[in-house]
């Protein structure tokens, strides 16, 4: 069976090599493709805007496939879902391979369920919510399998609670900063970020480390490109957090005092037109007097 995940891992990586290959290709003959969306998302320190543009010109005669076969965004999305399941689940059994291959399966469903509905025009806020709900159940499938695996190592098991726990918050406070209306803060270790570090994390973890291995003894094989992959976003993901919430509470706080300064000019506004009127009064008066 492990010989069969390691293979899954080569094939995994032989498909990516591929794509480079293509996409290089591609951009000697053609030139770079951009893409409004990726445009608009923009790109990170951990995962570059051309990164994300090969990705995406690589789905889209997938897309384009799955449109002409009449698949529904939605029907994509719940294909995204059972493959995050069976990535977790093979990442608690410790089959690192064939859990790097279904979240991969999973991440291109992701991607293939918006590209479909905008294709075919079908976009919905309806839509955009299973969309959601599905990426937060896959990414606590896929943490909570590794969880799992290294119930007997504490450490480890912590670092993966903690990478489960910001993974969650940065996905929070963006969801926090659209429903005030404040444009989302950028910032590292989103969604297609982490899926990618944790995802190629697991798929190097079946390449054995003997000289690791020689220092270390655990009771099972610790998979250590996917432990490190798992505090690169214990840590980062929630400093990323935090920073987000942060700003968006003095993004709440500007707001706030905007509307208080705009109060205090209606006010203010509102009494020197009663003194103005007053005085005309007076003036009026006293003209009839005389």
């Amino acid at each position: 069976m492990l010989a069969y995940d390691f293979i899954n891992t080569i094939a995994l990586l032989a498909i990516l090599a591929l794509v480079m290959v293509a996409y290089s290709v591609k951009l000697i003959l053609k030139g770079r493709t951009q893409y409004d969306r990726i445009n608009r998302q923009g790109g990170s320190v951990l995962m570059g805007r051309g990164m994300m543009e090969v990705g995406y010109w690589a789905l889209q005669p997938i897309a384009k496939l799955l449109v002409f076969l009449h698949v529904t965004p939605n029907q994509i999305s719940w294909a995204s879902l059972v493959f995050g399941g069976i990535s977790g689940t093979a990442l608690a059994y410790g089959y690192f391979g064939f859990a790097a291959l279904f979240a991969c399966y999973s991440a291109f469903m992701d991607c293939l369920d918006g590209m479909v509905a905008r294709m075919t025009e079908v976009a919905s806020d309806a839509g955009e919510v299973l969309d959601a709900a599905v990426d937060r159940y896959v990414e606590f499938f896929f943490l909570a399998g590794l969880i799992i695996y290294y119930r007997e190592e504490p450490v480890f098991q912590t670092l993966a609670l903690f990478a489960l726990a910001g993974s969650f918050m940065v996905s929070y406070s963006t969801a926090k900063a659209e429903a005030l209306h404040i444009p989302p803060p950028p910032g590292i270790m989103r969604r297609p970020e982490r899926a990618f570090y944790l995802t190629l994390g697991a798929a190097l973890s079946t390449f054995p480390i003997p000289w690791l291995d020689k220092y270390f003894s655990f009771s099972k094989p610790v998979g250590y490109p996917l432990l490190l992959a798992t505090l690169l976003i214990a840590v980062l993901s929630n400093i990323s957090a935090i920073e987000r919430l942060w700003t968006i509470g003095r993004a709440m706080r500007e707001r706030e005092a905007a509307v208080q300064l705009q109060e205090l000019e209606e006010v203010a506004l509102e009494g020197s037109e009663v003194v103005l009127a007053s005085s005309e009064n007076e003036d009026l008066a006293l003209s009839r007097r005389d």
